[in-house]
């Protein structure tokens, strides 16, 4: 194996080492921070819903302007645009992860706010930066399907790594007492502090490997003054339609991934009956994901047989259907071990929303390129950030709705109804997300970026070597 193969192999391994600062302290706040706020601090559910729509709205701002201003950064040399804001992110990107467990009781409302707007301030600079920098290292379909391969196989890895570290640490992951013991609380909150410092220390570390692998193209000066303002920027982003049709499906997938890992650790406590075996908690989540990593390989089989398009069609249909068995399990022996046959089915359409996702996105950025002369990736996983965010709105409403409709307006261990609490835990699991899955399957069906036209885009793209 020639030096060049190694050196190329390095590269891509350790570019996908970003999923642990990225992914991992995502999906750490996605499952673990509504459960603290609304358990164990005590926020209201409408304290809840006010807080995290009011984030959605600030994502929706800080999202396109952080991929527009890295777009309308000059090349920093050596240094590159792209690296320039990942070297300034990723220090207060792990710091949150402690911080947002570190909260004043006095002004808890007004703290949640200030760290979780902090929070995606940071992770969007790092994330945009991140996803731009991708199409712009590797330019060729093969070479980002391998790419791909790692990075979505850290992301597993670290997607398990946020949710069973901290059930390692927290146990249980919310007071069970009725009403709760102070002194319990108290406790639990110091182990979530514990938790959050492990994981400020993975992001930290695990981003500077990543850091290192970033290799950017040299931009000239012709190729900068080609890029648009922000406003015209967006302005054109949001006429493609191609563009809009796929990032309108992302974003019913990440409702679907935001409402099932928001309601799992609830679902596992009290429909599972968990509540004093949180590990399990994180088991069972982790073999879910593990299970993902393992079917990554047959979708590579899977998107050379019938397509990127069609592949993660199949995978949301599939999806849904493993769904299906979270409505009737219930709080006995034999429901919590079939609960980790379910979650490994799980796994499969997990796995198809993953893997293709990325690499679709990367097609409508090549097609802009040749038709704006310049590749605008960061504008675009900018607007993609935007729209995808409305999932967050929506999938905080709907727990909301069901919640405050089912008992639990404020958190108590134990409602007044616990079969209504049960069932609007079961319908949140499985009800939700399966209509937002149809949702996506009929956008990507309508996608049309795909087939002949994919390949005649790839063939114009590989006459205009820049543009790579």
């Amino acid at each position: 194996m020639s030096e060049e193969r190694l050196t190329s192999t390095k590269t891509k391994l350790l570019f996908g080492m970003n999923a642990f600062p990225d992914q991992l302290s995502y999906q750490a706040f996605t499952i673990y921070i509504f459960t603290f706020y609304f358990s164990v601090i005590g926020l209201s559910m409408g304290e809840m819903w006010l807080g995290f729509s009011l984030w959605g709205i600030w994502n929706m701002v800080n999202d396109p302007l952080l991929g527009a201003l890295s777009e309308r950064t000059k090349q920093k040399g050596k240094l590159g645009k792209r690296k320039f804001f990942l070297i300034i992110a990723f220090v207060p990107l792990g710091l949150t992860m402690l911080l947002l467990f570190t909260v004043p009781m006095n002004i808890k409302f007004l703290y949640f706010i200030l760290i979780i707007f902090t929070f995606e301030l940071f992770y969007t600079m790092f994330s945009v930066n991140t996803n731009a920098v991708f199409p712009e290292m590797f330019r060729t379909d093969k070479e980002r399907k391998t790419t791909n391969t790692f990075l979505k196989i850290f992301t597993m890895l670290a997607v398990i790594t946020a949710s069973l570290i901290p059930t390692l640490i927290i146990d249980p992951l919310v007071p069970v007492s009725d009403p709760p013991d102070p002194a319990e609380v108290a406790d639990i909150r110091s182990m979530y502090v514990t938790a959050g410092l492990v994981l400020c220390l993975i992001v930290i570390v695990t981003a500077v490997f990543f850091i290192i692998s970033v290799k950017e193209k040299e931009e000239g000066i012709s190729d900068f003054e080609k890029r648009p303002g922000f406003f015209k920027s967006i302005k054109i982003t949001f006429s493609n339609k191609t563009f809009i049709k796929f990032t309108l499906g992302n974003m019913l997938i990440w409702y679907c991934f935001n409402v099932l890992l928001t309601a799992f650790p609830l679902y596992s406590v009290f429909v599972l009956g968990r509540s004093e075996d949180a590990f399990l908690i994180g088991v069972t989540l982790m073999l879910a994901l593990l299970s993902a990593a393992i079917f990554m390989p047959l979708h590579i089989k899977i998107s050379k047989k019938i397509g990127k398009r069609k592949g993660l069609m199949a995978g949301e249909l599939i999806w849904i259907l493993t769904l299906l068995p979270l409505l009737f399990l219930s709080n006995n022996d034999l429901s919590r071990i079939l609960s980790l046959v379910v979650f490994v089915t799980i796994g499969f359409g997990l796995s198809a929303a993953l893997f293709y996702v990325d690499l679709i996105h990367a097609d409508i950025i090549d097609q802009d390129a040749l038709n704006f002369g310049v590749k605008r990736a960061a504008s675009y996983y900018g607007v993609n950030a935007f729209i995808h965010r409305f999932s967050m709105i929506l999938g905080i409403t709907t727990i909301a709705i069901i919640f405050s409709g089912t008992g639990w307006s404020d958190y108590t261990p134990v409602t007044d109804d616990p079969d209504l609490t049960i069932l609007g835990l079961k319908l949140i699991m499985f009800l939700f997300p399966s209509i937002a899955l149809i949702g996506s399957f009929l956008c990507f069906r309508s996608y049309d970026l795909h087939g002949e036209k994919l390949i005649q885009m790839r063939e114009e793209l590989s006459k205009h070597p820049e543009l790579k």
